[in-house]
Formats: structure tokens, C-alpha cells, sequence
């Protein structure tokens, strides 16, 4: 199949949703705080669980738990890198397994080292790596099927499965802590993911040389005006100012998600503490949260790609930014509905940001070496996890997030601004 065709094949789709199945196993790091709430005890940080189904495993203070969540952030957003490069130069099948069983060895190891430094290990080095390099395949692989009037929306529904991850692996992990304890959770998960990923991982493809993509109708039409021409390379990417702007970008998208998940289950303890049932299922947020963050992907790619993609991310982004100023007074009044409706729009733009920042990409640079080019853009997302480790500090030091949501919030708002000002590169010769 070469030249321009009218529909998309049936293996464009096929590619899209089995990276949805793909992401939605290395989305477990949307659910690390079911576990970080069954190891925190401030008061018994450093003592060993003597009894029960945890036995063996020891209590860690906020800022510990933090740190295998952020590295794993980081490793993550480092093996995007060579990640992007194996997926452009070996296809993402090969990404796409090695990345998975990365993550499952990762799961398994965490679980039986029972420690602190099983779970850096564990979670954060050898999930981080999977992630890094699985992640990587998927959502390139399907957007070279697709023209740019349609990038938001598939790259909304490839990365929406990573986050639609805490939609089931919050109460699964919650289910098998409380059955099979810490270890038996971890393990569980690890042998689940192998077998999904290896699966999933086959039904991959990447269109044939000379491929070409429908066009779009003409009265959308601006979006392939909007889009370059050009298949900008990494070399040549790196050079322009844009670039650096896609990457700042990211970051400060990123943060308030990363500092809203990682504390979601302890918001929904405060906030619910005089409701006996929330306050005993606070994976409910979780869940919860894994479901918008879903959809908002899926639903800021498909709008991004009507209103465009700075449109997109001024209002994603100013709402949520008031939703932090206003969350520390939310938890204080303990008014459960609004929780939900706060974290539910923090939840949603930095899902939104998940899908935005590929098709920026892709609109900028050109869809052909995007595996690498995107890749590198990642490394705004991985540097976002400051907000979630100078989260558990602030905690530690001051009993409350609420200092960390306005530094949050505040942090959004120069993203819009960035937003606002960052244009697509002109390639040399082009008008």
C-alpha cells in the first residue's frame, strides 16, 4: 500500500487500540499512591512490619514514598529517548515487548525484595526503564497512519489507556493488598502485564513506505496548513527555539498532575475522613481519577484538533490552575463533591497535556522521525516530577499540601503564557 489513500486501514485502528491494551499495563504509575498509603507512618518511619500480610516490610516517611514514584518519573522520561530511536529504527513491536517485560520484572522484583530499596529498584529503575522504552512505540506507530486533523484525537486515545490505568489498577492493587498483601499485589500485576503487553505488542505496525495519509475535509483543512511539511530530524529539531518551548511546555503540564496523583488516595482521606466508607476506599478517587485523566486525553485531542492545539492548552490549563488555588480550602471545608470536581479537572489537563504534546510535535516537526523527536520533548514530562517530590517535603515540613497547590497553580499559568507566545519553526526556504 503507497500513494495517498482515502480512508485509513483497518491496521490503523488495530495499531491505535492495541497501544490503548499496551498503555493501560504501563499505567500503573497513576496507582502508586494505594501503595504509598499502605507503607506511610510518619511516627513509624523505619520500624518493620512485625505482623500480618506485609510482614517484613517497612513503614517510610511522605518524601521516601515520593522517591520511587519520581525516579521512575524520570527513568521513564530518560528511556523515551532510546526508546523513540528503537521504535523508528526496529518497529514497535520490539519496543513495545521489551518495555513490558521490563515493567513486569520490575513489579515482581519490588514485591519479593520487600524494601525500601526494592521498590527504587524495583518500581522505579527497572518500571521506569519499561515504561521509558514501551511507551515509546505505541504512540508514534499509530499516528504515521493518520493526517493532522485526526493526531489529537488518536494520540488521545493511544495515551489514554495510560491513564485510564487507575481506573482498574487502583481497586485491583487495593483488592490484592488487602488479600494477598503488598507482595502478592506487586507479583500479581507483574505476571498480568507480561502476558498483556506480549500480546498486544504483536498487533503493532508502522504504515509501508510511501504511505500516505487521507487528507482531511477542506473545511478543516487548516490544520494541514498548520502542520509542517517538512520531517525534521533530531538534529535539526534541537536548534530551534520552539523546541525548548515544547519541552517547558510539558513540564509545567505535568507537575500539577504528577503532584495531584501522587497524593490522590491521602486527599480523599482528609477531605472524607467523617465518611466512614470514602475514608475507608479512598482508591475510589483514584479510580476516579484514572477515568478523567483518560478521557481527558481523548477528549482535549479531539477538541485540540477543532480549536487548536494553543487553544486547547489556554483552557486546560487556566481552569485547573484555579482549581488548585481553591483545593486547600476544598479539603479544609471537607467537601467531598467538590474534591472530586477539582481533582477531577486537575486530572483531566494534565491528561489532555499527554495527548497536546505529541500532536505539537508531530505539527511542528513532521509525524516521520517522531518516535525520537518525541522522545525527546518527554523530557519536559520527566522533569515535571519536581512538584511531586517538593510535594512530599512541603508535607512533611508543614503537615499540608496547600503551599505546594499555589506554587502548582502558579506554575500553570507561566505555561499558558509560554503557550500563547510558541509558534510553529519555519524549515529553511519555507515561506
Amino acid at each position: 500500500m503507497t500513494g495517498q489513500v482515502t480512508k485509513e486501514p483497518a491496521q490503523a485502528w488495530i495499531t491505535t487500540f492495541a497501544g490503548t491494551a499496551i498503555n493501560l499495563c504501563l499505567g500503573i504509575l497513576y496507582a502508586w499512591s494505594i501503595w504509598k498509603s499502605s507503607l506511610v507512618n510518619v511516627d513509624k518511619a523505619g520500624q518493620v512490619i512485625q505482623e500480618g500480610m506485609n510482614a517484613g516490610w517497612t513503614y517510610l516517611t511522605n518524601a521516601q514514598a515520593a522517591t520511587p514514584f519520581s525516579l521512575c518519573i524520570i527513568i521513564f522520561a530518560l528511556l523515551m529517548i532510546p526508546g523513540g530511536r528503537i521504535q523508528d529504527k526496529f518497529g514497535p513491536k520490539v519496543g513495545a515487548t521489551v518495555g513490558g517485560l521490563f515493567l513486569a520484572a520490575g513489579c515482581i522484583v519490588a514485591g519479593l525484595m520487600k524494601s525500601y530499596a526494592g521498590l527504587v529498584f524495583g518500581f522505579g529503575i527497572l518500571g521506569g526503564i519499561g515504561m521509558g522504552i514501551g511507551y515509546a512505540s505505541p504512540t508514534p506507530a499509530a499516528l504515521k497512519w493518520f493526517g493532522p486533523h485526526k493526531r489529537g484525537l488518536v494520540a488521545g486515545l493511544v495515551v489514554g489507556g495510560y491513564g485510564g490505568a487507575a481506573l482498574y489498577i487502583g481497586p485491583l492493587a487495593q483488592y490484592l493488598i488487602d488479600h494477598y498483601g503488598i507482595t502478592g499485589s506487586f507479583v500479581g500485576l507483574g505476571i498480568l502485564f507480561a502476558v498483556v503487553v506480549i500480546i498486544a505488542g504483536q498487533l503493532l505496525r508502522t504504515p509501508p513506505e510511501g504511505y500516505v495519509p487521507p487528507s482531511p475535509p477542506g473545511a478543516i483543512s487548516k490544520h494541514v496548513a498548520a502542520a509542517t511539511k517538512h520531517n525534521w530530524n533530531a538534529s535539526e529539531m534541537v536548534k530551534t527555539w520552539q523546541f525548548f518551548a515544547l519541552v517547558f511546555m510539558f513540564m509545567l503540564t505535568t507537575q500539577s498532575g504528577l503532584l495531584i496523583i501522587a497524593n490522590a488516595k491521602g486527599l480523599m482521606v482528609q477531605a472524607g475522613k467523617n465518611i466512614p466508607f470514602l475514608a475507608a476506599n479512598a482508591w475510589i478517587l483514584v479510580s476516579f481519577g484514572g477515568f478523567v485523566n483518560a478521557a481527558g486525553r481523548v477528549g482535549t485531542g479531539s477538541y485540540s484538533d477543532k480549536i487548536g492545539r494553543v487553544n486547547a492548552y489556554t483552557i486546560n490549563c487556566t481552569i485547573s490552575a484555579l482549581c488548585l488555588f481553591a483545593l486547600p480550602f476544598v479539603i479544609a471545608m471537607q467537601n467531598v463533591l467538590l474534591l472530586f470536581l477539582v481533582v477531577g479537572i486537575a486530572y483531566w489537563q494534565y491528561g489532555g497535556g499527554l495527548a497536546l504534546l505529541p500532536s505539537f510535535t508531530a505539527d511542528f516537526y513532521g509525524p516521520k522521525n517522531l518516535g525520537f523527536n518525541y522522545g525527546l520533548v518527554f523530557l519536559g514530562w520527566g522533569a515535571g516530577f519536581f512538584m511531586a517530590r517538593l510535594g512530599g517535603t512541603i508535607e512533611d515540613i508543614t503537615g499540608s499540601l496547600n503551599t505546594a497547590f499555589y506554587i502548582s497553580g502558579a506554575l500553570l499559568i507561566a505555561g499558558v503564557i509560554l503557550a500563547r507566545i510558541t509558534t510553529r519553526p519555519k524549515y529553511a526556504g519555507e515561506e
